[in-house]
């Protein structure tokens, strides 16, 4: 008796949610993303408050220890990768990796750039004095580096202020290297980062600027 009670209740439960309210929960996307330098639960609040500015955001999930932030969002309104990106360095971070998961459930990631070498490569080790503080500069600093077509590898340390560089010559030059960091927003030996993108820095990158 209690289990046909039971399958009753749950017939009920399932007349009572309308044919719009089922079309709208299957009709969510849901994005994965891997953001660098959240390091504490205010860090957290302030990535979620930014993408509140996106309107009808739900099941939002923050994993401090990964770096992990899931949400869904209306399929309608189209998400892209780009998107998701540029709203994650408004909030002060940045994206590692980003994955959509459509309601059709195809998928889209957002790829690392690969530098391919040939027999003309002419790999270069250079260390580039690049301005920072923190742990999210050091994301910063070697994203950018690292989405430099010829650059096999970027580290950014922290102590010495030294981005240590392996790149193909014959592709990129330590000159394209530092204008694209400075335009992320950080000050390198030979470029300087405009005063409106340093300014919109998250108030703990606020390096000394090079004189």
């Amino acid at each position: 008796m209690k289990n046909i009670i039971l399958i009753i209740s749950a017939l009920l439960f399932i007349t009572l949610i309308s044919p719009s309210e089922l079309s709208a929960q299957n009709n969510r996307d849901q994005i994965t993303v891997q953001v660098d330098g959240l390091g504490c639960p205010f860090c957290a609040y302030g990535l979620e408050k930014k993408f509140k500015e996106f309107k009808g955001i739900k099941d939002v999930k923050i994993e401090m220890e990964t770096g992990i932030f899931t949400f869904s969002y209306p399929t309608e309104k189209a998400i892209t990768l780009d998107m998701i990106e540029k709203q994650v360095d408004k909030a002060g971070y940045t994206a590692v990796s980003s994955k959509i998961t459509r309601a059709d459930g195809t998928t889209e990631e957002s790829k690392q750039n690969i530098t391919e070498l040939s027999e003309e490569s002419e790999i270069v080790t250079k260390d580039i004095f690049v301005a920072g503080n923190c742990g999210m500069c050091k994301a910063r600093i070697e994203k950018t580096a690292k989405g430099i077509s010829g650059v096999v590898s970027a580290e950014w340390d922290k102590e010495n202020k030294l981005l240590k560089l392996e790149y193909d010559s014959s592709q990129t030059s330590i000159g394209d290297v530092a204008a694209a960091v400075s335009k992320a927003g950080h000050d390198t030996k030979y470029t300087k980062a405009e005063d409106n993108v340093y300014e919109d820095l998250p108030g703990c990158c606020h390096y000394d600027r090079i004189n």
